[in-house]
């Protein structure tokens, strides 16, 4: 490994376009410091001093000195010299084709870079207090199912024909509040509590449940429609579940797609493929599982989280940015 011993010669207030010398080879003398050039011979366009040759011209100290450390990484000293636009680096002639090649090459890999982080919106607070609500409002529906036995299901549980031939439309709701025994009401509490809680924390709570409730009878709507007219009948919250979940993976992507990075939409995959991870872990498998409602539900939520998505302040600065 090569050692290089940096040097900063600061400028005086007597010499203004003294030169800043920040490193020199390991392998032979430091470079003394040069003279300042003439202020006159510089305002006029004069030659640089030395044979120094120009690599590159930077707005700032800081941009300069970035580009300045490719050319230590290369083994090479550098100057960087004020001037009136800003700051020249300066390389050894036989340097300056390679030193160009090699910052040529930086400036293209550091389109984007570092990358802006995905800024969130204000931290909101824990949202349990309405999904808790919900949860009691499904052991209710479901203590009048067993007074009212096989009454609550007839009339509100999803079925496609009564959807589509009898205009039931209200089936598209009432179902999600509807169970099919003890077990399927527990877990469907257990897992709307906290993917309801998610969605509320991430989204907000009027915009959540406004998206929820959209999501969840999208879902319902399209499952009855992709089985009409054949019989098709089912009940439950698992629907307005996976919605959710397709709710949290849509406003990522949306997100992502807001942000001003470049290949921005690579970035989509990711928390695409956790969603549909997510929907083939826990929403396949069991006799009675209605596999379709939930991918249905999960397509609802994907749609209307990127398309109910707002973007940030910082997300929507860099976006006109762009533009």
């Amino acid at each position: 490994m090569v050692s290089i011993r940096p040097l900063l010669l600061l400028r005086t207030r007597r010499a203004p376009a003294s030169l800043f010398l920040v490193a020199a080879k390991p392998d032979r003398p430091l470079i003394p410091s040069m003279p300042p050039p003439d202020p006159s011979q510089e305002a006029a366009g004069g030659p640089f001093p030395g044979d120094l040759a120009v690599a590159g011209a930077y707005p700032t100290a800081e941009e300069g000195f970035e580009h300045g450390l490719v050319v230590l990484a290369m083994g090479s000293p550098y100057w960087l010299v004020p001037d009136d636009a800003g700051f020249r680096l300066l390389v050894e002639p036989q340097a300056l084709e390679a030193v160009r090649g090699e910052l040529a090459c930086f400036d293209r890999e550091s389109i984007g870079w570092p990358p802006r982080p995905i800024a969130e919106d204000p931290l909101r607070r824990f949202e349990l207090s309405t999904p808790l609500l919900w949860a009691l409002v499904l052991m209710a529906a479901y203590c009048a199912q067993g007074l009212l036995p096989g009454r609550l299901e007839d009339a509100g549980a999803l079925d496609a024909q009564a959807v589509f031939d009898r205009g039931e439309w209200w089936r598209l709701g009432t179902a999600l509040f509807l169970h099919a025994d003890l077990g399927h009401l527990i877990s469907n509490m257990l897992s709307g509590i906290f993917a309801f809680s998610a969605v509320l924390s991430t989204i907000g709570r009027r915009r959540g449940w406004l998206l929820l409730a959209l999501a969840s009878v999208t879902g319902n709507l399209a499952i009855a429609a992709l089985n009409y007219p054949g019989p098709y009948r089912s009940l439950g919250a698992s629907t307005a579940i996976f919605a959710a979940l397709g709710l949290l993976t849509g406003r990522a992507i949306r997100a992502v797609q807001w942000d001003g990075r470049p290949h921005r939409w690579q970035a989509v995959f990711a928390p695409l493929a956790a969603g549909i991870t997510l929907l083939g872990l826990f929403g396949a498998g069991g006799l009675h599982i209605d596999v379709g409602a939930h991918a249905t539900g999960f397509a609802a939520g994907l749609i209307w989280g990127f398309a109910g998505g707002t973007p940030n302040q910082a997300a929507a600065s860099a976006q006109e940015r762009l533009h």
